[in-house]
This record gives structure tokens, C-alpha cells and sequence, in this order.
């Protein structure tokens, strides 16, 4: 079963940034939407991006858009979410997940694979 390791949080002052990292071990992405979605403290899941596996294409939510970056490296089996800018409102837990129906969903109840995630912190 493909399982995934998101890496690359951590503590940053606001204006800084940061590239988290989602690799897919014991299998690959292949032909899996990727998703983003991060948790603050006292808050419900919420999507931040997506990319397709197929052409690359992606869709942010508003909130990130502008300040975030998500991309593949189809090689390496691994995604990228580069952000940009980053604000205390950023701050939460951040956790990649695979959608290999490939439907390129904001909706987390399409993923079926996910990752246990890393902290962001961005402090003021």
C-alpha cells in the first residue's frame, strides 16, 4: 500500500517561506491527484492545492493563492508545495493526500491515501 511522508515544516517568521515536500513510498502517484490540506489548532481541515498527475494542472484556494506553488517531479515520485509569504493564519499541520482516480477534488473525502503531515509555525 502506497504511503506517503510529507517533510519540510517548520518555524518561520511572517514574510518567509517554506517548500514542504510529500514522497510516496511503496508505490508511486501514478496517475493520483496530490492534494494539499492543512488543520489549525481548533479548525476543520481545509484544502489549500492540487495537482494533477497527468498534465500538471492545479487549483489553489483562494486563501493561498498568489503565495503558494505546487508541483511534482514525477521521477522522484515526490510533490512540492512551495509557500510564499507566509502569515500566522498559515500556522497549522499540513498533510498531502492521493486521489488515484485523479478527479483533481478540493474535496478531502475524494483522497484515499494520506500522509500524517508536519507542523508549520509562523510566527508574527
Amino acid at each position: 500500500q502506497v504511503q506517503l511522508v510529507e517533510s519540510g515544516g517548520g518555524l518561520v517568521q511572517a514574510g518567509g517561506s517554506l517548500r514542504l515536500s510529500c514522497a510516496a513510498s511503496r508505490g508511486t502517484f501514478s496517475e493520483a491527484s496530490v492534494g494539499w490540506f492543512r488543520q489549525a489548532p481548533g479548525k476543520e481541515r481545509e484544502f489549500v492545492a492540487v495537482i494533477s498527475w497527468e498534465f500538471g494542472s492545479t487549483y489553489y484556494a483562494d486563501s493561498v493563492k498568489g503565495r503558494f506553488s505546487v508541483s511534482r517531479d514525477n521521477a522522484k515520485n515526490t510533490v512540492y508545495l512551495q509557500m510564499n509569504s507566509l502569515a500566522p493564519e498559515d500556522t497549522a499541520v499540513y498533510c498531502c493526500a492521493a486521489d488515484y482516480i485523479g478527479r483533481g477534488s478540493h474535496r478531502e473525502n475524494d483522497y484515499e491515501t494520506w500522509g500524517q503531515g508536519t507542523q508549520v509555525t509562523v510566527s508574527s
